[in-house]
């Protein structure tokens, strides 16, 4: 009985091997990603700079990672992962812990999706919620992390994610929702745009914004319990009352 048990584990475990070999080997190039170069909207200036129309199916402007600022980075991990700098391309401790929640629940009710594990998603997978799928995100997120800086990864996937309103990244997105550029943005209304990404619809402030507050609220205390800002910060952002374009 004892043979048959090691046998059979030695089995699975060299089934699993072979499975991880062969998936690894059929994974996307990620290379591409270093030029990442989207179709950009047209868009029709005034001479003043003043924009009279835009025209595509997209919203999106490409922004570096520098000139994104630091608060709105801040209330992206803050909500999303807030040790990407400290874990690998995955982190087992989160992923174990939105197993378990999903044990208690019934049911799917956490992902424990690193930043980097996101960006495989947006930019190589569906969001069908199947086990092959997350096995190969975990998979390409490895790559990734293999290939790209942190940094990177971050300004890959905050140029890309999908915000609602057409919009795609946070530059299209502080456009569409507050009518300003990314530098214009304050505090509170950088939590309302990090709360987007995890269903933009159901966070979108025009259409939810009882939805959308309470997780602005929920992000911005987040922000302060990881010492991003500070209890006057918090209070300011709080009572800030957000003007939407």
């Amino acid at each position: 009985m004892l043979g048959a048990v090691l046998g059979a584990a030695i089995g699975a475990s060299l089934g699993g091997a072979y499975l991880l070999h062969t998936l690894w080997q059929q994974l996307p190039s990620v290379n591409h990603l270093a030029d990442h170069d989207p179709k950009l909207p047209l868009r029709i200036y005034a001479r003043d700079g003043t924009l009279l129309a835009e025209y595509g199916q997209e919203r999106r402007e490409l922004v570096a990672l520098e000139r994104i600022p630091l608060v709105l980075r801040q209330a992206l991990l803050a909500i999303e992962d807030a040790n990407f700098y400290e874990h690998g391309a995955v982190d087992v401790g989160g992923l174990l812990r939105a197993a378990l929640s999903n044990l208690r629940a019934g049911g799917r009710t956490q992902g424990g999706s690193t930043i980097t594990m996101q960006v495989a998603r947006v930019f190589f997978l569906s969001r069908e919620k199947t086990y092959a799928r997350k096995l190969t995100e975990v998979l390409l997120a490895y790559r990734l992390e293999s290939v790209y800086s942190k940094d990177k990864l971050l300004e890959l996937y905050m140029n890309q994610v999908y915000l609602g309103e057409r919009a795609y990244g946070f530059a299209a997105a502080a456009s569409v929702y507050f009518d300003k550029t990314l530098d214009q943005i304050t505090v509170a209304e950088a939590a309302m745009l990090a709360g987007l990404p995890k269903a933009p619809s159901a966070y979108n402030p025009v259409v939810n914004p009882e939805r959308a507050t309470q997780r602005q609220r929920h992000i911005l205390e987040r922000m302060h319990a990881l010492g991003h800002l500070d209890a006057r910060q918090l209070q300011d952002a709080l009572a800030e009352t957000l003007r939407l374009r």
